[in-house]
């Protein structure tokens, strides 16, 4: 896998308590992310997805990985105190399990950054089955709560 780093300056090892270490998979490396709006409503809306879990951005990479050629983990240095307007969600929700509904179905947010946990291919399913109507609520909680839920910003 090949990886690019690219941190900024401030503290040791060029980091300071206001810095995180965001990670993002994909077949390329990207330089400057762009937020660009497809077709697809995506679960916090139009942007460019990170992780903080290593882990989690390396399996996207290897899964987006392309012809044989390795995937690429950018690595990319955030500041939290950035005076951005921010959503944060510490735990699956009700309140996040709206807010997805709402993007999921187009409805636009005045959020510059959104973070929280990630629904992987099964939430994503059962969040699917909630916005048409198949389970209630509470079922969509008792199916959720046995998954280990990951991270996105």
């Amino acid at each position: 896998m090949k990886w690019y780093n690219y941190r900024g300056n401030g503290g040791p090892n060029g980091f300071s308590m206001m810095r995180i270490t965001l990670y993002h998979g994909s077949n390329c490396e990207i330089r400057n992310p762009e937020i660009r709006v497809g077709k697809y409503t995506k679960y916090f809306g139009a942007g460019f997805y990170c992780t903080e879990i290593k882990d989690q951005a390396e399996r996207w990479a290897r899964r987006l990985s392309k012809s044989g050629q390795p995937g690429v983990l950018n690595v990319y240095a955030y500041d939290r105190e950035n005076g951005l307007n921010k959503l944060l969600f510490d735990r699956m929700t009700d309140a996040w399990l709206d807010f997805i509904v709402q993007c999921r179905s187009g409805i636009p947010h005045s959020y510059d950054i959104v973070a929280g946990a990630m629904a992987d291919d099964t939430i994503f399913n059962y969040i699917d089955d909630f916005i048409s109507g198949v389970i209630t609520r509470n079922v969509f909680w008792e199916l959720a709560r046995f998954k280990y839920p990951t991270h996105q910003i």
